[in-house]
């Protein structure tokens, strides 16, 4: 049961890289601490907000997964 476990969250790890990774990146940084109001007005499209939601879920799925793992063992 437990090498099953290790799997699913090395899939979900994997999974959680690639959604961080596809991602398009803000181009903001500390600009927008200096009243660079872009980011904050900007409407996310249907990939962007499919995956923030898919990392949301997959994060919470690996702290979930990690948190069993390390009492399990």
């Amino acid at each position: 049961m437990g090498t099953f476990l290790m799997i699913i969250q090395f899939i979900v790890c994997i999974a959680l890289i690639v959604a961080v990774v596809l991602q398009e990146s803000k181009g903001e940084g500390l600009g927008s601490i200096g009243g660079g109001s872009r980011m904050f007005f900007n409407q996310r499209k249907g990939s962007e907000e499919i995956l923030s939601t898919a990392t949301t879920y997959l994060a919470v799925g690996f702290l979930v997964l990690s948190v069993v793992l390390s009492v399990w063992f």
